[in-house]
């Protein structure tokens, strides 16, 4: 077997569902040809190889890259004062009263440059890729109107041409009302269904539709309108549902086949059975919980009765989740929901790749895959739940081209 690069002297964490844990093999060898696994197994089982390069990893444990499936990472500024702000006793409504909240960061990335935002998402990447991400989401939804969308759209699409990730866009545009159309709401819903959506379509910048569903952002008849021109352009849906309260967002989400409901700490039993029934992965988002001091966990227990997948992220954004640190959000999601560490690793590869509607392309190892792997200086894979602000990681692999750490 001819071969770009062969990984020796590891184990591995496959991540593919089986009765061993982690889906581990222990003392593993791969074999990558093409950008993708050509082999992989025990190092005892290695079929003759005639590789251009070996790498002896020292023992080193390796994952599929992960993947953070729900993130804001393209917006102008940041609300670093509004935090001062709050920690000092300012509500959040005498914060926007002032200007601030999503408005300020909405006028600031309207205000901001293609190249000032590329710039600045790129600095925060750089936390993503250094905790192990090969593969990240997108979402617009700090611009709110057909300009500052479709720019926040471009420069996602730049970030995975040239960040060293694989990029994966959603287009947010009914995240929040802006200021210039407070008094005619309907007018603004109509502009983002109508009009924004299909210029971000037909320019090839949207690969997923989301929404904000709360009394404080848009109703389910709003949301199910957006998401029926979303299905008529054959776009997949997601949505942000049942983080402040029960809005029936899980079940909105299971009726439209979404890829994922995200937050879903107020879900009830009868959202978790129907996301159950649809397929909908429940994206878990411990940066936001801890950022806004939550008390009400997402419903573990029930997502684990009914069979829901559950997936890990980030939630990085301005307001309320500033986590630039995959391997910390593992942690969070351990230690404020009680996922296993095994749980919080299957939410960062397999399942995040079910939330992007990837699960046949990526998030485990296995041959015929792209070879997006990383490589961490541990004896155990829970220790990538386990640390906080360590540096673990070792290298990095995206379609099998090794990136720097």
């Amino acid at each position: 077997m001819k071969a770009d690069r062969l990984l020796i002297d590891c184990h591995a964490a496959t991540m593919v569902e089986s009765a061993t844990p982690y889906g581990a093999i222990e003392d593993a060898a791969v074999v990558i040809a093409d950008g993708r696994i050509a082999w992989i197994g025990p190092r005892a089982d290695l079929p003759s190889v005639e590789a251009r390069t070996t790498e002896r990893l020292d023992g080193r444990w390796l994952t599929p890259g992960l993947i953070d499936c729900h993130t804001h990472l393209v917006f102008g500024g940041d609300r670093s004062g509004e935090f001062e702000q709050r920690l000092g006793g300012a509500t959040y409504e005498e914060i926007a009263r002032a200007g601030g909240g999503i408005v300020a960061s909405v006028q600031a990335t309207r205000a901001a440059s293609e190249d000032d935002l590329f710039r600045t998402a790129m600095a925060r990447l750089e936390g993503l890729k250094a905790t192990g991400v090969t593969t990240v989401e997108i979402k617009s939804g700090y611009g709110l109107d057909r300009e500052a969308e479709l720019k926040m759209l471009r420069v996602a699409r730049r970030i995975g041409r040239e960040g060293g990730v694989r990029v994966r866009t959603s287009y947010l545009g009914l995240h929040a009302v802006p200021p210039e159309h407070r008094a005619d709401r309907a007018a603004y819903v109509d502009l983002a269904i109508d009009a924004i959506l299909p210029a971000a379509q037909a320019e090839g910048l949207v690969d997923a539709v989301d929404a904000y569903c709360e009394p404080i952002a848009f109703s389910r008849e709003e949301v199910s309108r957006l998401f029926e021109r979303a299905q008529a352009l054959g776009l997949p849906v997601k949505l942000h549902a049942d983080q402040l309260s029960d809005g029936g967002g899980a079940e909105l989400a299971a009726r439209y086949q979404a890829l994922s409901a995200d937050h879903i700490e107020y879900a009830t039993e009868i959202g978790v059975a129907a996301m159950g029934a649809a397929g909908v992965v429940a994206v878990l988002l411990p940066g936001a919980f801890l950022m806004l001091r939550e008390t009400q966990a997402p419903p573990v227990a029930l997502l684990r009765a009914h069979g829901v997948r559950m997936a890990v992220a980030t939630d990085c954004n301005p307001g309320t989740s500033p986590l630039v640190s995959m391997t910390d959000a593992l942690n969070l999601a351990c230690v404020q929901f009680r996922l296993t560490p095994e749980e919080a690793l299957a939410g960062a590869t397999r399942e995040a790749a079910r939330a992007l509607g990837l699960q046949n392309q990526l998030g485990v190892l296995q041959a015929g895959r792209p070879a997006d792997i990383a490589a961490w200086t541990i004896s155990r894979p829970a220790e990538l739940a386990y640390w906080l602000g360590k540096p673990m990681l070792h290298a990095r692999w995206v379609g099998g081209e090794r990136s720097p750490v």
